[in-house]
């Protein structure tokens, strides 16, 4: 049971009428040490510490392999990955919010990859892409009969989760009435598939991520205040591709040799190309980037993609058009900007141009995860 709950603690056994036959068995269940009573200090000691190096030991190795995943050198990015290592070995729900394309993904099997679930499996489900009834019987399965169409029993995902990640991607897009459902799932760690009587308890850890504003969606009506604060336990915000600029040429490179899949036909771009790239909008952030790069190693005649290649794909790409929602996310986070630009870093100076109290605009600037004091810095 331990091992089922928590899989990367290790675990000593003391028992006073150990046998071989016992021994072998723990040990074929993950048992780290088996000792017989009375134990010797020295020799528990040892043990302990001998445990301890190998928990330590494979936490390293697990941040080394999720850290490999995540192209960045910027400290926006470095703050998250610190966050990350924070919280991965809590059992705590986090939401990840960021525009469409920033990589909430990533981020989601960051958190699986280096957390104390990273022996389960990771499932993810986005909540936008199905009906409500469809959608329902994905998260928590049916039983045959259940409805129309229901031939066989269906297990869901809840349970195909177990004991590892169940990733609610685009959660704030889940109808209402299917977050009642959801919430009480959360809450008594059990569920029950449709049309059946039988509840089955779950361990999962929850990950969810939206592209919306989640806050104003609560206000309308649009998701319910006591589902988000029980997924919202940690908020992870991330920045924009354009807010993290720096890592433009590394992600170029990084998509490159992908897109090149080992040809070395295309090598590098120009300097004037990545510097084409560094200073474009990006609306579609580190997707749109992704797509720009594989388009420019298509066409490419030469190792070295030429500013031109890629002028002529951000052009194509301009199809690629914000969401009202992105829009208006992509203003008030300009506006903030401006505004503390110009009081040189001063809340209560922003605030009061703004026409809003302190404690409203600190709110804010969490939400578009600005620190005022940069502003000061740069004066």
């Amino acid at each position: 049971q331990i091992r089922h709950f928590f899989p990367g603690l290790p675990v000593i056994i003391l028992s006073a009428q150990g046998t071989i036959p016992e021994a072998v068995t723990a040990t074929q269940q993950g048992v780290f040490e088996f000792l017989t009573k009375p134990v010797d200090k020295k020799r528990l000691f040892v043990a302990i510490k001998s445990a301890l190096q190998h928990s330590g030991a494979r936490q390293q190795e697990r941040t080394e392999i999720w850290r490999s995943h995540i192209i960045s050198r910027s400290t926006a990015i470095e703050d998250l990955l610190s966050q990350v290592r924070q919280i991965c070995s809590l059992e705590v729900s986090v939401l990840i919010t960021g525009e469409s394309g920033t990589g909430k993904e990533l981020f989601a099997r960051a958190i699986h990859q280096a957390g104390s679930y990273q022996n389960g499996p990771f499932v993810p489900i986005n909540c936008g892409a199905l009906p409500e009834q469809l959608l329902e019987s994905e998260l928590f399965g049916h039983v045959k009969g259940a409805f129309t169409g229901a031939i066989k029993d269906h297990q869901g995902l809840f349970l195909a989760a177990e004991g590892g990640t169940l990733f609610l991607d685009e959660i704030a897009d889940m109808p209402v009435s299917l977050q009642v459902k959801l919430l009480r799932a959360l809450q008594e760690r059990q569920i029950r598939p449709i049309g059946s009587n039988q509840h089955f308890p779950v361990n999962v850890r929850i990950v969810s991520a939206t592209n919306r504003n989640i806050e104003q969606a609560m206000k309308e009506g649009l998701f319910r205040e006591d589902l988000f604060y029980r997924l919202n336990v940690v908020n992870l915000h991330l920045p924009r591709l354009t807010e993290r600029a720096e890592d433009i040429p590394l992600l170029a490179l990084h998509f490159l040799t992908k897109a090149d899949a080992g040809a070395k036909r295309v090598t590098s771009f120009s300097p004037a190309a990545l510097d084409l790239m560094v200073k474009a909008a990006w609306p579609g952030n580190v997707r749109q980037l992704e797509n720009v790069v594989q388009q420019t190693a298509a066409f490419s005649t030469s190792p070295v993609i030429s500013e031109e290649l890629v002028r002529r794909a951000l052009a194509v790409d301009d199809g690629y058009f914000p969401s009202l929602d992105q829009a208006r996310q992509q203003f008030e986070h300009d506006y903030l900007l401006k505004l503390l630009r110009i009081t040189n870093g001063s809340v209560s100076d922003a605030a009061r141009l703004a026409q809003r109290n302190r404690t409203d605009f600190y709110k804010l600037l969490k939400r578009h995860n600005i620190q005022p004091g940069s502003f000061k810095q740069e004066q």
